[in-house]
């Protein structure tokens, strides 16, 4: 019997690698003999450079600014002239000092560092995962990082790294004349997994900014913000990407990334799953397992047990899920190739428990799913 198993993290218990050992450790203590294959995977935010590293490339640490411009140690992960760039690891929600929000001054300004630092060191594909971001900045302190200059109706600088959401009123031009050289030669592709505009009722502002912490009057500073940002950096660049499915991507770093360094978007789990070489991975399976903390409506969306899932409907493999609860109906289940899920709560009624005893609860279902598979083995002779 040969297994792939391909989980995503379980937010706030265990990391992708972590999901995956406890799964394998489960396996083999039912089927000793079985060609389990671990891949790690991630969606394009949070454990996306974990999964590269995983898949084989290096990791390179980087000193660079969190969302509220104290310094942080993160890193981004390198394979030749490929890098993959990780928003929540430099400036994500994670990120913030003790946890405490802050919708109206965090800036992506931190993840234009890594991916200058990224260029600097010879990249020229890069994959930039912007999932779990903290502010909503469209993406103007990404830009600044990399030598844009965000300017005031004086024409005096906002920050750099403070042209973020409250700021973004008082934007009235934009210099991209020093933009950083390499990126002229450099193939940027945004890995995301939303299709929201950066303005209107689906924007970044009006759907994630309550997410990141602000408040109705706050969300209405930010969309303000966002509105006056679109409109100068069409002005700078000729085109208004603000209508664009995925701009309203962290906050507006999609926006940025595809109106001014000219990315291209997929879905995140798409890019990870083709750096991992996971299609390679099928071949002669008979069984893959993913999952995440929580299978809901949002996993429908295109995070990474559905794109796993259909990745291996394509081959014709079955798929069965573990989670940490499901709130998905067999029906829905089944629509996104998903055959069986197994989740910890059917094992630990109670979720402070069952987060701090995943890993545990994680072997049993395991040995749980190794036990089906044989039963079924036996039965289909």
């Amino acid at each position: 019997m040969r297994i792939v198993i391909a989980p995503d993290k379980f937010k706030g218990s265990l990391p992708a690698a972590a999901v995956a050992a406890a799964i394998t450790a489960g396996l083999r203590d039912v089927c000793p003999g079985a060609e389990l294959v671990t891949i790690p995977v991630a969606d394009g935010g949070e454990g996306t450079v974990d999964a590269a590293v995983a898949a084989g490339f290096e990791r390179v640490p980087v000193t660079a600014a969190g969302p509220t411009g104290d310094p942080v140690q993160a890193s981004y992960a390198r394979r030749g002239g490929v890098a993959v760039v990780e928003l929540a690891c430099v400036c994500g929600l994670a990120r913030l000092p003790g946890g405490r929000r802050e919708p109206l001054t965090a800036s992506s300004f931190g993840v234009g560092e890594v991916l200058r630092a990224a260029l600097e060191a010879g990249a020229r594909r890069i994959i930039l995962g912007v999932g779990g971001s903290a502010s909503t900045d469209g993406g103007a302190g990404l830009l600044q990082a990399l030598g844009a200059r965000v300017l005031d109706a004086q024409g005096e600088q906002i920050g750099p790294g403070l042209a973020v959401g409250a700021a973004l009123r008082d934007v009235a031009s934009l210099d991209l004349a020093g933009l950083h050289p390499a990126l002229r030669a450099a193939v940027l592709t945004l890995a995301a997994d939303v299709d929201n505009p950066l303005t209107g009722p689906g924007g970044a502002a009006e759907v994630y900014g309550p997410q990141k912490g602000a408040s109705p009057a706050e969300v209405a500073v930010l969309a303000d913000g966002l509105r006056r940002w679109a409109a100068v950096v069409a002005a700078a660049t000729g085109a208004d990407w603000s209508s664009a499915p995925g701009s309203g991507a962290a906050g507006g770093v999609g926006f940025a990334a595809r109106a001014v360094l000219a990315a291209q978007s997929r879905p995140g789990i798409g890019l990870v799953l083709e750096l991992a070489g996971f299609d390679a991975a099928l071949a002669g399976a008979d069984l893959v397992i993913t999952g995440e903390g929580s299978l809901d409506r949002q996993s429908l969306a295109g995070k990474a047990p559905v794109g796993v899932a259909r990745a291996a409907a394509r081959r014709g493999i079955p798929v069965v899920a573990v989670a940490g609860r499901c709130t998905l109906t067999a029906a829905e289940l089944a629509a996104a190739g998903i055959a069986a899920v197994y989740p910890l709560s059917g094992l630990e009624a109670d979720p402070e428990r069952c987060r701090a005893e995943a890993g545990p609860l994680l072997r049993r279902v395991g040995q749980m799913i190794a036990r089906d598979r044989l039963a079924e083995a036996v039965i289909g002779g």
